[in-house]
């Protein structure tokens, strides 16, 4: 497998669990973009991630730590720290260190998931992450659809890739057939690369192989929130959503998750609807993990070697995919 020559360390969102994996109370290591981590729930339900060492002598906050009400206590010397990185007691003191501090990184929760806003500069969010229900505006929200965790995701760990092949995978019109062993076309009929969040619309038509029906009926719209976070709704065929994630964990691995929500069937009782939904849900994922199983063994080839009807998509989205890389 070959080390991604792209940054590991680009700014933007970036999911590092589902939220019903941090209960509250608990508190849960992690490692991403090389860094030890340490995400808790306090008792007001608000997730925080933090730097896993605490700002007194450095113990590590995810080894015997406990969560205090909404705040994070070490289990060395007992020192409290808030949601913000502030120490708000010592134990064996009058009063809190108040120059003490450890770096949290801004989190959000959303379709599910924990994201974190990760910036090497420390540079504070500026594009919010997608809601896989509202983007659209089209009236549907999450009841309207059977939870994708734990039942309808995939996680997969420590893999060789770059959250950036996931993205040019949506402008790549011509590997259905070959990865997905599917006989369609896709046909752009959006690619806006103006913002920090991208549009990509098309809709689905037959290749030649097809002759006995004209259109697929169908199509996919995705937003990309920076290089982290893609969200899609497939009308047609099988209504969807998804929610793909591609999270750095050090500079040659990154971790994929992959959420899919499969329409509630009206009519059908809760039991069959949530039966048919998995079904569902795990043909996209198994089209996902074809996906996967290029990109994990993929090298990024730069300048690509791209025919006339590649070149606008890909030079599109690597020019937009550039700002996400700061310099330094």
């Amino acid at each position: 497998m070959a080390k991604p020559t792209l940054s590991m360390k680009p700014t933007g969102w970036f999911q590092v669990a589902w939220s019903a994996e941090i209960g509250t109370g608990d508190v849960t290591r992690m490692t991403y973009f090389g860094r030890d981590l340490v995400a808790w729930r306090g008792e007001s339900g608000r997730v925080t991630v933090m730097d896993a060492y605490c700002g007194h002598l450095g113990a590590h906050l995810g080894y015997g730590g406990t969560v205090v009400g909404d705040r994070l206590q070490c289990p060395f010397h007992g020192w409290e720290w808030t949601a913000e990185g502030r120490n708000a007691c010592i134990p064996y003191e009058t009063r809190p260190n108040l120059g003490a501090r450890i770096d949290t990184l801004p989190t959000v929760e959303r379709n599910e998931a924990v994201y974190v806003w990760h910036d090497v500069h420390g540079r504070p969010p500026y594009f919010d992450v997608p809601d896989v229900f509202t983007a659209w505006d089209d009236g549907v929200t999450a009841d309207d659809y059977h939870p994708a965790f734990p039942d309808s995701t995939l996680f997969q760990e420590r893999l060789e890739l770059h959250p950036q092949y996931v993205l040019e995978n949506g402008v790549d019109f011509a590997h259905f057939k070959y990865v997905h062993k599917v006989p369609i076309m896709p046909v752009f009929t959006r690619q806006d690369f103006g913002g920090p969040v991208s549009y990509v619309d098309f809709t689905i038509t037959f290749d030649d192989s097809v002759t006995s029906i004209d259109d697929a009926g169908s199509g996919v719209h995705a937003i990309n929130a920076g290089l982290g976070v893609a969200v899609t709704k497939s009308w047609g065929m099988v209504d969807n959503r998804t929610a793909s994630a591609v999270t750095p964990v050090d500079d040659r691995t990154c971790d994929v998750r992959f959420s899919v929500w499969i329409a509630r069937r009206p009519g059908k009782d809760e039991a069959a609807s949530r039966s048919s939904a998995r079904r569902n849900a795990q043909g996209v994922i198994d089209q996902f993990l074809a996906d996967i199983e290029i990109w994990s063994h993929q090298r990024y080839t730069d300048p690509a070697r791209l025919v006339r009807d590649e070149h606008a998509g890909f030079t599109a989205l690597r020019a937009w995919a550039e700002r996400f890389y700061p310099a330094g």
